[in-house]
C-alpha cells in the first residue's frame, strides 16, 4: 500500500511539474507588449533626459503615435503576407501590395508630421532630435536582443581609439 501511495505521489508531482514548465514556456513564447513598451519608454526617457513633467506629457503621445502607425500599416502587412504565402503571385498582386505599402508610407509620414508639431510644444529641439535617435537605438538593441541593457546607449564597447579608426 505504501508503494502505491509513493508511486501515485511521484506521478502526480511529475505531472504538476510538467504542467508548470509548459505554462512557463508558453509565457516565454508570448510577446509581452506591455513589458516591451515599458522598457522602450524607460529607455527613451533616459536617453533624452526627460523631466517627469515632460515624460508625463510626451510618452502618452508617443504611444498614441505608435498605435496609429501600427493601425495604418496593417493593410500593407496583410497584403505582403498574402503575396508571400502564394506560390506564384501575379503582377497585379505584387503591384497592389507595392502601391498599398507606398500609400501607407505616405500616410505614416503625414502622421509623423502631425505628431512632430505636437511634440514641439513639449520638447526642446535638442530633445526632439535625441528622441528620434533614441527610437533607432532602442530598435537596434531590441533586434540584437539587448533591449533591457541601455547603459551603453547603443554605443560599441572597447577602446575608444579603435572606434575612431572605424
Amino acid at each position: 500500500m505504501d508503494k502505491i501511495f509513493f508511486i501515485t505521489f511521484v506521478a502526480v508531482s511529475m505531472l504538476i511539474s510538467l504542467g508548470a514548465n509548459a505554462q512557463e514556456n508558453k509565457r516565454e513564447r508570448n510577446f509581452d507588449r506591455e513589458a516591451f513598451e515599458a522598457k522602450r519608454n524607460a529607455f527613451i526617457t533616459a536617453e533624452i533626459g526627460l523631466t517627469p513633467e515632460e515624460a508625463a506629457e510626451f510618452i502618452p503621445l508617443c504611444d498614441e503615435l505608435r498605435r496609429k502607425r501600427f493601425e495604418i500599416g496593417r493593410e500593407c502587412r496583410s497584403l505582403s503576407r498574402e503575396v508571400n504565402r502564394k506560390e506564384n503571385p501575379t503582377a497585379e498582386e505584387y503591384t497592389k501590395a507595392i502601391d498599398t505599402c507606398l500609400e501607407v508610407s505616405i500616410r505614416e509620414a503625414e502622421l509623423d508630421k502631425e505628431y512632430y508639431e505636437k511634440f514641439k510644444k513639449i520638447l526642446s529641439p535638442e530633445k526632439l532630435y535625441k528622441y528620434r535617435d533614441a527610437e533607432f537605438k532602442f530598435a537596434r538593441q531590441f533586434m540584437r536582443g539587448n533591449s533591457g541593457q541601455h547603459g551603453n546607449s547603443g554605443r560599441p564597447q572597447g577602446n575608444p581609439e579603435n572606434q575612431k579608426k572605424k
